[in-house]
């Protein structure tokens, strides 16, 4: 008998993501249907406020769902322990916290923690491990220094080492070229697209979406505007319906489409909030 497909790495269905709590709790977006395949770079666009760290924070298992489920690997997420959850998915927030008065090495081997039994320490192998996450990033250079007296974007790398240690099946990064300058910034996505791994990726910068994102994720105005491969959903209409502003596709000197945007502007439609 032929063996059944895989499930998806993640996948939602009926997915309300709502952030506070009690009378004050607002739902941020309705109806999310996202399914992630292995190895596939998944980015999330949309204007500020569109709800795009709310998602990301609820496919991690951070903020519970309103409505609906999140899988992971076809487990209903909200039955995993936070361990299991930690072993399979790694978060890079857009601000560090909690490690600043750790050196860079000591920050990038908590990567490690998930695999690690009660009162076991760290092993030469784990050592290892976060030592060749600190070379791929960049940053090994940095090993003994403390993470506070680093620039946001050594910061930033240290973070996604960090991740990268983890070890984990999925990788959800919130700005992860944030801080970054422009070098940096095609180092970091082409190290994520290198490595193959599942990534859902918040993304500011349309043409770095283009350009190393499999598929795109459009928010605004309360749900998901529009998904797809990126040079459907970077379309000149949408864009001037979701950000305001005309842009022009163009193809870069390697088939990659890129845009060129227009000096008019208008304001764009501002996103609706829900109650449950």
């Amino acid at each position: 008998m032929p063996t059944a497909d895989p499930p998806p790495v993640l996948h939602t269905f009926g997915l309300d993501c709502a952030v506070g709590a009690g009378r004050g709790r607002r739902v941020i977006l309705r109806d999310v249907a996202l399914t992630v395949a292995a190895g596939e770079v998944v980015g999330l666009i949309g204007p500020n406020g569109g709800g795009k760290t709310t998602l990301l924070r609820t496919l991690s298992g951070a903020l519970p769902p309103a409505r609906g489920q999140v899988l992971l690997h076809g487990r209903p997420l909200h039955r995993l322990t936070a361990r299991q959850t930690a072993r399979e998915v790694a978060l890079v927030a857009q601000e560090p916290s909690g490690e600043l008065a750790l050196s860079v090495a000591e920050t990038v081997l908590l990567g490690r923690t998930p695999h690690l039994g009660m009162l076991q320490r760290q092993s030469r192998h784990d050592e290892e491990i976060a030592e060749r996450a600190l070379r791929e990033v960049g940053v090994h250079h940095l090993a003994l220094q403390e993470v506070s007296s680093l620039s946001g974007g050594e910061r930033q790398r240290v973070m996604i080492a960090r991740a990268l240690a983890q070890e984990a099946t999925c990788l959800l990064l919130d700005e992860p070229t944030n801080h970054l300058d422009i070098g940096f910034q095609h180092q970091v996505l082409q190290l994520l697209r290198g490595l193959r791994i599942t990534t859902v990726v918040v993304l500011h910068d349309l043409n770095l979406a283009a350009r190393y994102c499999d598929r795109l994720l459009l928010l605004h105005d309360g749900g998901v505007r529009a998904s797809g491969r990126p040079d459907d959903v970077l379309a000149p209409d949408l864009l001037d319906e979701v950000y305001g502003v005309g842009a022009d596709p163009v193809a870069a000197s390697d088939g990659t489409a890129q845009l060129l945007f227009r000096r008019e502007a208008r304001p764009p439609s501002t996103p609706k909030e829900h109650r449950p």
